[in-house]
């Protein structure tokens, strides 16, 4: 039968691996415990017994701490064998090929120190935990699985497609409105810069039509989904993949040589040689384990192409890079773009050296608690321990130790001699040790800038206490995150949705990420009066008419009259003349027309009569009943 990974733990190998002493072969070793109780022995403890037992503590305590015994399959200083290190054996270029990811030879001698001495435990024996170095992708699929890391991924991810992106169309001139803010991206710089004329309201119109069908479009091809599960590999990796499905491609066929064309990204020239209607089928995340990147300039900085792979290889078949969409959060410095398999550094990596100290304080936390009382017998141990006087050497104290256990209880009794023989107790202090243990927490959430109330859940404690301030913070992260991460990629893929469901893409139509931040019903309901107040004094100054403010109304889809027609503004004079008058009366136009007729004697009995015929004609034609 083959022996466990790792080795025999009682070999010198092993213990070397893990930073311990040799042991010495000369050395007796400890004698085997019978299954018969042995008699009292009359030999004292010696020192050397004493030290035998702290030096067995020690080991496996550090044993426990560190249970993974180094070896060169994991060592992240090797580099001669990176491939392996790295991917599955299945995901590189067949070896007739002859393509592998390029490391210079200088580089790898150079790097030879840096195993021996991450092997013996020397002087970068933690620089690993440090977070300096690539963990390589098998190692960081396992530690995906620790909530601490996993939350980092599944937090910040979620939160970047939670509000998610919303349609519009560029704007111009007939888009302008001066009270709204306004957020520009590039489609808006360029129409501005191409003098474009301002849209007539049919071509408004059309726009509004085409953005419902690419958002039912986008939620057929799950796009929001597959963006969050790309937001989480690139949290757990480095980096993610997101795999085009498009027309023409047997997925069954892995030699397919239409995969290894370029299709361009959305508004290039090969988009518009390659991409036609309907050519867009779905979108899948590829995790990087199984992506392996190939042909990429490493001779002149100068070009686009510099570090940049052209060619991946999953599972041994050869996709273009834009069929591809590769995204990088954190990426690194050109010179470690290699050792890192051309990915970024991941979340999980950053954080590591926070979360043995995590780790590390919680189980220490731990057993203090367990532990924190000691029970002190005190005795004569000399008496005890004396072979040949009053006592039975070291018999007799192992034998008092197990009586005093024994009745170590709430609910027993326990005897002491009262001359020669005292008991105490010494307690640890536990009073601050959820303060050290929450500092280490918050530590954390430090790295990944989340806030403790979104990583853990748990209120801020103290008086008016609020984290309002912090997820505002956190929102703006995130919000930069997706403009980072998110808009090359995503602009690609709406832009092949678009010729995928009308043959072209339409440069009037544009997006941008909806803001993070959600107001409360109060503050909501705050906001809508003032803008009704902000509305009555711009009516009343005669800045804008009723009918402008009742379709400012109706089209806000938050006033609960967008149902209303905005062109079937009420006749407010001729439901004056029903008896319905306005809060503080009658109009003034109204009052001075009235005043004005008494005193020119029109409004008399003749008058009044030919006014309120007048009147009943213009009801029966409102279709209004008297």
């Amino acid at each position: 039968m083959a022996k466990a990974h790792g080795g025999d733990r009682r070999s010198n190998a092993f213990r070397a691996a893990k930073g311990l002493q040799p042991q010495d072969k000369t050395e007796s070793p400890p004698p085997k415990v019978s299954a018969e109780p042995k008699k009292p022995s009359d030999r004292p403890i010696s020192m050397e017994d004493l030290a035998h037992f702290m030096r067995m503590s020690a080991e496996m305590r550090q044993l426990r701490a560190n249970n993974r015994p180094r070896s060169l399959d994991w060592c992240p200083y090797r580099m001669e064998a990176v491939d392996h290190q790295i991917f599955h054996a299945r995901a590189m270029p067949p070896k007739k090929s002859g393509l592998r990811m390029a490391q210079d030879s200088a580089l790898v001698a150079d790097n030879q120190f840096a195993v021996q001495a991450w092997m013996g435990g020397g002087m970068l024996s933690n620089v690993a935990s440090e977070g300096l170095l690539f963990l390589g992708y098998p190692y960081l699929s396992e530690l995906a699985q620790r909530p601490e890391y996993r939350l980092f991924g599944e937090i910040r991810s979620q939160e970047m497609i939670r509000k998610w992106t919303k349609f519009r169309g560029t704007h111009d001139k007939s888009t302008e409105k001066k009270d709204e803010p306004r957020q520009f991206n590039k489609d808006d710089e360029s129409r501005q810069s191409n003098g474009s004329s301002p849209r007539s309201d049919n071509r408004n119109k059309e726009i509004e039509e085409k953005i419902k069908e690419l958002e039912d479009f986008e939620k057929y091809l799950k796009i929001r989904a597959w963006f969050q599960a790309a937001a989480a590999q690139d949290s757990f990796f480095g980096i993610s993949h997101l795999f085009l499905e498009t027309a023409g491609i047997d997925p069954e066929d892995l030699s397919d040589p239409e995969l290894q064309t370029d299709i361009g990204d959305g508004r290039s020239k090969a988009t518009q040689q390659k991409v036609s209607k309907g050519f867009l089928k779905g979108l899948r995340t590829i995790e990087p384990i199984w992506c392996y990147p190939t042909t990429y300039n490493a001779q002149n900085p100068l070009l686009r192409s510099w570090y940049d792979p052209q060619v991946w290889y999953v599972m041994g078949t050869e996709i273009h890079k834009s069929r591809l969409l590769t995204m990088i959060g954190r990426p690194v410095p050109d010179i470690l773009k290699p050792a890192y398999a051309f990915g970024g550094l991941s979340m999980t990596q950053m954080a590591q050296p926070y979360v043995d100290i995590w780790l590390r304080t919680r189980e220490s936390v731990g057993e203090i608690i367990h532990a924190y009382s000691v029970m002190v017998l005190k005795t004569k141990m000399s008496t005890r321990t004396m072979p040949g006087g009053s006592g039975g050497g070291n018999g007799d104290v192992l034998a008092r130790m197990s009586m005093f256990m024994m009745g170590r209880d709430n609910q027993g009794l326990f005897v002491l001699d009262k001359d020669t023989e005292d008991f105490a107790n010494v307690s640890v202090p536990l009073g601050t040790l959820d303060q050290l243990q929450a500092q280490s927490q918050e530590h954390l959430c430090s790295v990944a800038r989340i806030p403790l109330v979104k990583y853990t859940g748990i209120q801020p404690k103290g008086l008016n206490a609020t984290s309002e301030g912090e997820m505002r913070a956190f929102n703006d992260t995130i919000h930069g995150e997706q403009e980072h991460l998110f808009r090359t990629a995503l602009t690609t893929v709406y832009d092949l949705m678009q010729i995928s469901l009308w043959g072209a893409r339409d440069p009037d139509i544009t997006y941008d990420f909806e803001p993070l931040h959600e107001m409360t019903e109060k503050e909501k309901s705050e906001v809508r009066k003032l803008e009704a107040e902000t509305d009555q004094i711009r009516i009343d100054s005669s800045v804008v008419s009723p009918e402008e403010v009742r379709r400012k109304v109706v089209a806000d889809k938050e006033s609960g009259f967008e149902s209303l027609d905005p062109e079937d503004v009420p006749d407010l004079l001729l439901e004056e003349a029903h008896g319905l008058e306005p809060r503080g009366g009658k109009p003034q136009a109204q009052e001075a027309e009235a005043a004005e007729e008494a005193e020119s004697g029109i409004a008399g009995e003749d008058g009044l009569d030919d006014l309120e015929s007048a009147l009943d004609k213009e009801i029966k034609a409102a279709r209004i009943p008297s």
